[in-house]
């Protein structure tokens, strides 16, 4: 990217980056005041996470995510979600000759994951479209919902087709949900939609989290990027053995980080205000992208546009580099990206605004 990193900066009003998705509001206040107030820290965390923790993150999962009555000791605090998703593998014993398969269009810690458990990754959208030397060796299915970049949601019977279908071959399937709460058009129930259903869903696993993990980050509904405050709930026997192979690895959420935790998902308010935030941003964008001539794909759910012009990615990312915005290169994420961009909601209102003003201003 540095050389189209190059050409947008000579832009006379500078730089409009919406490459990264990268949370640039505040931390709401009550959060940093709960991270604050647990500062003095002078014993060890508990890798399993606190009582009062868990039980906070149980409660969500029923108010905002329709998983009714999971055990607290069915959950598991994480140093962020990406750390999870790239150590899982290697965690949960797979090596040599295992596969995992994640979305044909991801992002690349997946695949990550897999090779530094020796397995191998396998890009498919479906476990039944492999081949049966393939799909035999199937040991990890990840799913992501809605998916990073393309912002595609699956629905309550898609997810329960993963589901069944992994369970047949005995695999894991690990479903990262960390964009459940920006859901759009028929997935915000603030507009008469529903709400992203979870892997945990009742609807979708029959009652039962056997061979199931749910995986959340609180990055972006709390613009908590840099507290690494995630979780992991699921199986219980996984649960088991994730915390114990976790705490000889060292893989400890700091303590006034659970705190913050347990106070930010207490509250929806702030979350309902950083979503109106970035549903603001979309709504201009959306409009201000189709009359350049891009085709808005997916983008259901989630911090991004995923958008293509017609042309090669490249081109299009230097065209836009012209204008002084910067996105992301669909290439970045599979060859099924060829063509398209990631456009992220995350700039500022002031920046976001000026990117919908080039994009107007741009010749035809």
């Amino acid at each position: 990217m540095a050389p189209f990193q190059e050409i947008a900066a000579r832009h006379p009003d500078g730089v409009v980056d919406l490459s990264i998705g990268t949370p640039v509001d505040p931390t709401p206040t009550l959060i940093r005041a709960a991270l604050g107030a647990a500062a003095d820290a002078h014993g060890y965390p508990t890798t399993h996470g606190t009582a009062a923790l868990r039980e906070a993150i149980a409660g969500w999962f029923a108010r905002r995510r329709n998983v009714p009555g999971l055990d607290p000791q069915d959950i598991l605090p994480t140093v962020g979600s990406k750390e999870l998703v790239a150590w899982l593998p290697l965690l949960l014993g797979l090596g040599e000759g295992d596969v995992v398969v994640r979305p044909a269009t991801a992002y690349p810690t997946y695949d990550i994951g897999a090779h530094l458990a020796g397995a191998t990754a396998v890009a498919a959208d479906s476990v039944a479209e492999l081949p049966p030397g393939i799909r035999d060796r199937v040991r990890l299915v990840w799913i992501n919902s809605p998916g990073n970049p393309t912002g595609e949601v699956l629905d309550v019977e898609q997810l329960r087709t993963v589901v069944d279908e992994a369970r047949s071959l005995g695999a894991v399937v690990a479903s990262d949900e960390c964009y459940a709460e920006l859901g759009w058009g028929q997935w915000d129930p603030s507009e008469g939609g529903s709400a992203v259903p979870s892997v945990l869903d009742p609807a979708v696993c029959g009652g039962s989290h056997h061979l199931l993990l749910a995986v959340y980050s609180l990055s972006k509904q709390s613009n908590l990027a840099g507290y690494r405050a995630a979780f992991t709930a699921g199986d219980p026997a996984i649960v088991a053995s994730l915390v114990n192979s976790r705490k000889h690895a060292g893989m400890i959420v700091p303590y006034p980080v659970q705190e913050a935790m347990r106070v930010a998902l207490g509250d929806d308010a702030h979350v309902e205000e950083q979503k109106d935030r970035y549903r603001r941003r979309r709504t201009l964008l959306v409009p201000a992208l189709e009359e350049a001539g891009f085709t808005i794909h997916g983008s259901d759910g989630g911090l991004y546009l995923w958008a293509r012009t017609g042309t090669p990615t490249w081109e299009t990312i230097r065209a836009l580099a012209e204008l002084g915005i910067l996105a992301g290169p669909g290439t970045f994420y599979g060859e099924a990206g060829e063509g398209f961009v990631r456009i992220a909601l995350t700039g500022s209102d002031e920046r976001v605004a000026a990117a919908v003003a080039r994009l107007a201003a741009a010749p035809g």
